[in-house]
């Protein structure tokens, strides 16, 4: 589980902010919404980020991807770039480095990954971990520009052969993680492969709003033998009060093509589905069959009939189950797109009464009524806000001092937790040139 994550110079960031799932000593619901990673050590399984638009609410979240991406890519050669972008609104912050940090937990032990880094080189990178009270380096890497060369010094705990050592260090070019080389990097296991294996398994990508939900529905679908997860999703929407009786996948593959698989690399459907599409050369051509009751009788309907928010819900029942069965990081960027307030609200009850995994849900959302409601904790929610020098901040509700029997959800509204948008007259000059 991710305990904190902390960010600075990354596009409207500039100035370091942090994001953290360390509860405060609020005891509120404390065992649905949170997980003891370790005997005395508890972890929030929610996170959610209010802000205006443009404020940097998805930053926030694709920094964590982008601090993913660079645990586990492996650049084509040494003068590919990063993909890093600093903050551009002043000269200082554009020519300098940007710093990343996660604080998570494996298996009860703590660890700390950092890293510095422009659009050419890392910097630096450096991982420890806490298997007692004292922090104990796994490796530090710094970049030595006076010989254009990484260097590598890897601590006495983890534990790995000289000759693997010399491997990974000699995969390690300057715009490339140390993880990243050592996956690439046949040597023996040691605790890099927990860490490795973390980052790849059970940290997501982001949910984007236009992320295209049914591609990823059918590829699960495909892979459900039991028939478990489609029990799941069945009962789920008919509890969200859903006329939908069944769900069928109708199935027929044909090979990819030079154009069709341009398309594929363009679509917006989810990585992993489309990464195992190219691996096998062959696209299956998948439409699901809508069983809806009216009366007595039962009609189906194909998927082009159903609503966008039926499908984006039925996206969002996948994502749930997973979530319950798996140990998982979901970050998903504006989670109420086309879903009704009161079926977002269903959605977190249903994971924060069912959920005993440490899988975490970061979230942004501009549907403020969840500030309303009496099941959510201060300590989950963050406000996002823009000074006048575009740079973002990043506050928690639970830190503004606002009194417990005073509504979070008025004092927004009232911009007395951060400054809302000035909005002008509504009325517009059209003779105006």
């Amino acid at each position: 589980m991710i305990a904190n994550f902390s960010v600075e110079n990354f596009f409207s960031i500039k100035s370091a902010q942090k994001i953290s799932f360390e509860p405060t000593s609020d005891t509120f619901m404390s065992d649905e919404y949170s997980y003891e990673v370790k005997e005395g050590v508890r972890l929030l399984k929610v996170g959610i980020i209010y802000g205006a638009n443009a404020s940097g609410k998805t930053n926030i979240l694709n920094a964590i991807e982008f601090f993913r991406m660079l645990v586990l890519r492996m650049p084509k050669d040494r003068n590919e770039k990063t993909g890093v972008v600093p903050f551009m609104l002043d000269d200082i912050s554009r020519n300098e480095t940007t710093k990343m940090s996660m604080v998570f937990y494996i298996n009860q032990s703590k660890y700390v990954l950092s890293f510095e880094l422009d659009a050419k080189h890392i910097h630096s990178e450096t991982l420890v971990v806490y298997d007692s009270i004292r922090p104990t380096k796994l490796y530090n890497r710094s970049y030595d520009a006076a010989t254009d060369s990484t260097t590598i010094e890897f601590g006495s705990n983890l534990k790995m052969s000289r000759k693997s050592q010399e491997v990974i260090s000699g995969n390690t070019i300057n715009n490339c993680s140390v993880l990243a080389a050592f996956g690439k990097s046949n040597v023996e296991r040691t605790k890099l492969n927990d860490v490795y294996d973390y980052f790849a398994n059970h940290v997501k990508d982001v949910l984007a709003p236009g992320m295209l939900l049914s591609g990823y529905v059918k590829s699960r679908l495909d892979k459900d033998e039991t028939g478990d997860l489609k029990k799941f999703i069945l009962n789920f929407l008919k509890a969200s009060d859903f006329n939908i009786e069944d769900v069928v996948l109708h199935e027929e593959e044909e090979l990819i093509t030079p154009e069709l698989e341009q398309l594929i690399q363009n679509a917006p459907i989810d990585k992993e589905a489309k990464a195992e599409m190219l691996r096998r050369g062959k696209i299956t051509n998948a439409e699901l069959t809508f069983k809806h009751k009216a009366g007595e009788k039962v009609y189906d309907l194909s998927e082009e009939y159903e609503s966008n928010g039926t499908m984006r819900f039925l996206g969002m029942a996948v994502i749930l189950n997973f979530l319950l069965k798996t140990n998982r990081f979901v970050p998903i960027d504006e989670v109420e797109t086309s879903i009704h307030y009161e079926l977002l609200a269903y959605f977190l009850k249903v994971f924060l009464a069912n959920s005993n995994r440490p899988s975490q849900m970061l979230l942004t959302t501009h549907d403020i009524n969840l500030l309303n409601e009496d099941f959510i904790r201060r300590d989950t929610i963050w406000f996002t806000d823009k000074d006048e020098f575009g740079e973002t901040q990043i506050v928690r509700l639970s830190s503004l001092g606002l009194h417990k029997n005073l509504s979070p959800y008025n004092a927004y509204k009232q911009g007395k937790l951060v400054k809302l948008p000035f909005l002008g007259s509504q009325y517009i000059d059209l003779n105006e040139e």
